[in-house]
This record gives C-alpha cells, structure tokens and sequence, in this order.
C-alpha cells in the first residue's frame, strides 16, 4: 500500500527486540520465536548479550548494525522511558510494548504513561500499546505477540481492529480455525498513542484488508471513531463489536442522559456511521467473512429470498431475519408458477421456498427465486442427506447464472461437507454451517446496503459554539425561550413573581392554564408537586401556587395548557466522548419506564430524523392509529434538527430535556424544557 506514518509499524524491515531472553517461559523469548517466519531482520537486545535461536544477541540499541524500523519493549514499564529515548536515538520510527503497569494501574501508571507518549512524540516513534499483545500481519511472517502459535495463522482479507489484545488474537485464531485468515489484526491495550480511528483509517486504505472488524470497550474519542467508520464504510465494510462504556463521565441529570446511556449511544453511532453492529465474537467473524467475500448493491430495502431443502430451517432463518427488520417479500405470481413447475406438490412456494428433500432440481430453484424482481439475494440452506453434493454443484451453477449475491448454509458430516463448502467456497459464495449464522450474517450484510442507500447529503450543519453561551442556571422559560428560537414552539406563557402577577396571566390566556414552579435548580417540578393542571379559576390558582410556595419562592410560570396529542420526548446531549447527540422516543412521565428511544448524532439530515421514527417499537403511533389522525411527522423532525443545531452551537450546554414534546395532527410543541449547564 502507499507509504503511511504507520509503515514503520505494520510493515517494517528489520526489529528490534528490547529484553529478549533465552528463558523460553519469558515473553522475551516467546516473542522471538513468534517471528522466526518473519522476512526482514530481527535482532535481540540484551545486556547480557550471548544468542537466543541462534541470532546473536546485541546489547544496546546502538550496538544493532542495520536500521531498525520497529523496536518492541518486553521490559518492566520502570524501563520502557528510557529504552524509546533510546529507540529515537537509533532512529527507529515504530515501537510496540506488551509490558503492563501504565494507566490501568493507578495514577502513578498513569504518569508514566504521559510520559512515553510524550517521548514518543518528540522522537518521531509511532507506539503501539502499552499493554498490549501486539498484532499480527501474516502476508509478511509478522507475529508482534508473545503467542508463538500465531506465526502459524494464515492470512486472509479480514482486518480486526480491537482494544482488547485478547480479543485481537482470538478474533484471528478464530478466523484460522473456519479457514478464513486476517490482513492485519491489531491490538490497541492502552493507545497511548495509536487509538482506533487511526487504526481504522489505515485498514481502509490496506489492499489486501476486504473487510475490518471492529471491537470497542471504553470510547474516550467517540467522535473520531464515527469519523473514522463513516470514511472507511463506502470502501470497505465494517463489523463492530461494541462492549462496556462510551461514556467515560458517567453523568445524567436528566431524562436524556439516562435513556441515551452509554451502549445505546454506542451501538447507534456506529450504526449511523455505517457499520454492521453485532453481539457476539461468531457473528462478528460471520458478518466480516460474508461481507469479505460479496457486498449487497446499496438499497433502502434489500429483499431476501430464502430456499430450502428442509423446512425447519428454512422458518429459523426467516424468523432471524425478519426479527432483525430484513425484509423478505412474497415472490411475484410469475415467480411463484415458475417455481412449482419444478417441485412436486405440498411445499411452500411464496417465500420462504421448500423444496422438500433437496435434489439436482435445487439449483434450478434458486435460480427462479434470484430471477424474482423483489428479490437481491438469496439465503439457501440443504441439509446433506444422499446426493447433496449435486445440491451443491447446482447451487454454484445457479449463482454463476445471476449477479444477484448468495449465502449457503449447510449441515451433516464433515466427510460430506466439506467438498460441499470447498466448492461453495472457490465459487465466491459464503458458506456457514448452521442456518442462523448465515442468517444473521445476511442481516450484517443487508445493514451494510441500507447505509450506503442512505442519502448522502441534506445534513443539518452549524459549527459549534456559534452562538453566545449561556453562563448561569436556566430556568424553564429561558430553557422554552431558547428552543423557540431553534424552531421548536412552545405554549404562550407568563413568568410571574407575584399572586397578583399570576393572576393577570391567568386571566389573559384563554381556557385553562397550567401553573409551574420556576426555580432553575429544580429539575423535575413534576416529582416534588411544582407542576398544576387544568386550573380555570382564580381559587384553583390559590391553590396551586400555596403548593409551589411550600418548594420555592423562586417564581411561578404561568402558561396555557396544551389539548391532547401524542406526548415524545426530544433530548440533546454534548457527550463527552461523541460530542453532540440526540435523543427521540416516546415521552410523558413513564418515558424512563417505557424505554422506547432511538439516538442519533448530530449534526443530522431529516432522513436520519425519519430513521430513528421508523426504529421505535412505537413508530405505527406515527401514522393513523385507531382513527386518530396521524401527527405532524414534518414538524417533529424539524424539532429534532432544530434540537441538533441548538446542541452543536451551544457546547457549554451539559444536556436538554424536552419531556414532553405534543405532536398534533398539524404541528408540535414543547411543553417542558430543562437545561443542564457543564459543570465547571
């Protein structure tokens, strides 16, 4: 590939190995032995010199008599500062360390942490770690690990990055072991310099990487990573593996911060970058080896036909992926009558498709089923039983007769399977040996056609902090008043800090009012009593505001209560690893309860608005339901982008809570505004 700063690291000519050993059980030594099948050279350091696998041992750095490119640290971390000025000396450009006892340990760790980073910095070296089982390129005989078994692993299109090196080599050892193989497989440990977006961006420019892998623990730069998956999808497919926290702060003062979460914002940033999100390590491997072999023509609803020979598998992998939201459509009356001219009666014909007993008729099946016009790939599955392996010769026969992809899963004993899968294989078609794997696998690889379907343009844009902060506590009209002027209505209302003032308000809004306390350091008015509905006369007023009084004598607002609608909650969120965020979901009092939520980053575009509607489990609510009209889907976007603006100009603002937001049939308005400032 062409020539990037990371080339020293992943594609060196000659290492250094700083604390090599002759003791087999040290990573010293097993690190040497992980790199016998290296191509360059390797030269081990030592103060004690001697040789180890009969390479002479240098000791120093400066001893080694050819340029180094990559130096890798298997020392005590006491050491590791010195041994990098060392390495900058020398001129190497690349360092890795496997040595623990950096910032997982504690704030000494910590320190010390900074401190290689900074002299890494300014000496030029890329590193690697700390506390990491290194990675591994097996096109070159490259095994940077203390796992000498991985100098064995055959390489492959697929890329892993992970912050976990545990999961790195598993990952790969689990690619090795189904015969598939990785590119380059990286694992990141603490990245006190090299972190994941930088990880990312040099696996998509990488020719021989097909698919990339992606695993995430903690995400301190949530918005790099975005940036980083939403650059490599149009290239190369992504699969990530979101586990543990996003958010490294913890807090969550309102309705927002606790619905958005820390997974849930993960998850839905990366599926709003592009990437395939998934939940185990199977179907992490799965997606990528199916998405490394062929990728759907981009569409906003690929519709899968799925064969097969048996029928209990054939509804297993229908129900997997409608319960994943992939479509799979009633073939046409042609289709329908084509196919039963060459099954026998009693199968199923529509879609699922059973053939019964699978024969050489198979191919001639799947074929009729690719043909359909409703149909952009095909999910077949034939237990081996008798003749399948003509099964199989028909099912590679029928692909090559269609461009439209194809994923196959099989079953039955290994000595019959196997020419089965080989053929499968050598014919570009990806084989699982299970019916929901494939199934989930063609799930991936149908979220990875709906992005790139997505309209690329109409985003929503302001660059922050645009607008003046705000520099003190803010009550809710200030909140109402702000958000009005992003576009989002709200009731007309009355700040009042007199009964006397109260009641002129009351008085000059018709029909009923709702009366509020107006103190900006309670959060939720409605659980300690603040909040009083329905109020027409002067008397019902008293009484409201002797309750209000009994909290707070801040002030009261006074405002116009609202007719019925559909209650949403809108919340935006500056989030300390993926920057501005927004939240839509259904809202009212129970909002926590009902869970019912879909996050997005901002800045948007309104067909991301209509995706987080269409991801509700309450999104029919949005349409006509039981007679009542359906409520203002244009207004309610415009909300939200309204929303996303006001949070990417306003980054003093910690989070807002709009709960609820009444949708109408024509137009929708906030009812209640919390903004939380950024702590200081």
């Amino acid at each position: 590939m062409p020539s990037s700063p990371l080339s020293r690291l992943f594609d060196p000519r000659a290492i250094a190995v700083v604390g090599a050993s002759a003791n087999e059980e040290k990573p010293g030594f097993q690190i040497l032995r992980a790199l016998e099948p290296f191509h360059g050279a390797v030269y081990p350091v030592n103060p004690r010199g001697g040789a180890i696998l009969g390479r002479p041992v240098h000791r120093s750095l400066g001893e080694v008599p050819g340029p180094v490119d990559l130096v890798a640290l298997v020392l005590p971390a006491r050491h590791s500062l010195a041994v990098l000025e060392d390495a900058a000396s020398v001129g190497a450009g690349a360092a890795f360390m496997v040595s623990g006892g950096f910032g997982e340990t504690g704030d000494a760790g910590a320190a010390l942490e900074t401190d290689i980073a900074g002299a890494c910095l300014a000496g030029g070296i890329r590193l690697l770690g700390p506390n990491t089982s290194g990675f591994l390129r097996p096109s070159r005989g490259l095994a940077c690990t203390f796992l000498p078994a991985a100098a064995a692993l055959r390489p492959g299109p697929i890329g892993i990055v992970a912050q976990s090196g545990g999961i790195n080599l598993t990952l790969a050892m689990m690619a090795n072991a189904q015969g598939l193989g990785v590119s380059l497989a990286v694992g990141l440990g603490n990245a006190a310099d090299l972190g994941v977006a930088e990880t990312l961006n040099y696996l998509a420019a990488d020719p021989e990487t097909r698919a990339i892998v992606l695993h995430l623990e903690g995400v301190a730069d949530g918005r790099a990573v975005f940036d980083a998956v939403r650059a490599a999808v149009p290239v190369k497919p992504v699969v990530a593996l979101p586990v543990g926290r996003a958010d490294l702060a913890g807090f969550a003062e309102s309705h927002t911060g606790a619905l958005m979460g820390n997974h849930r914002l993960t998850c839905a940033a990366l599926r709003q970058a592009g990437a395939a999100v998934v939940e185990t390590l199977d179907d992490a491997l799965d997606a990528a080896y199916a998405l490394s072999v062929t990728r759907l023509n981009p569409a906003r609803d690929p519709g899968i036909g799925v064969l097969t020979g048996q029928a209990g598998p054939g509804l297993l992998m229908t129900d997997t992926l409608r319960q994943a939201g992939v479509s799979v459509p009633e073939l046409a009356p042609a289709t329908v009558a084509r196919i039963a001219g060459l099954l026998p009666p009693l199968t199923y014909m529509k879609n699922p498709v059973d053939t019964g007993r699978p024969d050489a008729g198979f191919g001639a099946v799947m074929e009729a089923l690719a043909a359909d016009g409703g149909i952009d790939a095909v999910l077949a599955y034939a237990l081996i039983e008798g003749g399948a392996l003509d099964v199989g010769g028909a099912a590679v026969e029928a692909a090559g007769k269609t461009s439209k992809p194809a994923v196959f899963a099989t079953a039955g004993v290994p000595s019959e399977t196997a020419g089965l899968v080989d053929a499968l294989r050598r014919a570009g078609i990806p084989v699982f040996l299970a019916p929901d794997r494939a199934a989930r696998a063609m799930a991936a690889m149908v979220a990875d056609a709906r992005h790139r379907a997505a309209e690329p343009d109409g985003r929503e844009s302001a660059p922050p902090g645009t607008a003046p902060p705000l520099t003190r506590a803010v009550d809710e009209d200030a909140a109402k008043t702000l958000v009005s002027a992003y576009g989002i209505p709200t009731p007309k209302r009355a700040v009042c800090r007199s009964r006397a003032e109260a009641e002129a308000a009351r008085a000059a809004i018709a029909g009923p009012v709702v009366a509020k306390v107006l103190d900006p350091g309670i959060l939720h008015k409605s659980d300690v009593g603040g909040v009083h509905v329905g109020i027409e006369t002067a008397a019902a007023l008293e009484e409201a505001l002797d309750a209000i009084e009994r909290i707070s004598n801040a002030g009261y607002l006074i405002e116009a209560m609202a007719p019925d609608g559909l209650d949403l909650i809108l919340g935006a969120r500056n989030d300390p690893s993926f920057g501005p965020t927004v939240l839509l979901g259904l809202g009212g009092t129970a909002a926590e309860a009902v869970d019912d939520v879909a996050v997005a980053l901002a800045p948007l575009g309104a067909g991301e608005v209509d995706a987080m509607i269409d991801s509700l489990a309450g999104s029919a609510l949005f349409g006509p339901w039981r007679g009542a009209p359906a409520p203002d889907r244009a207004a309610i976007r415009e909300a939200v982008l309204g929303l996303a603006r006001l949070i990417a100009e306003h980054p003093e603002i910690a989070e807002i809570d709009l709960n609820p937001v009444r949708a109408y049939a024509e137009g929708a308005m906030a009812l209640d505004a919390l903004i939380v400032l950024r702590r200081a």
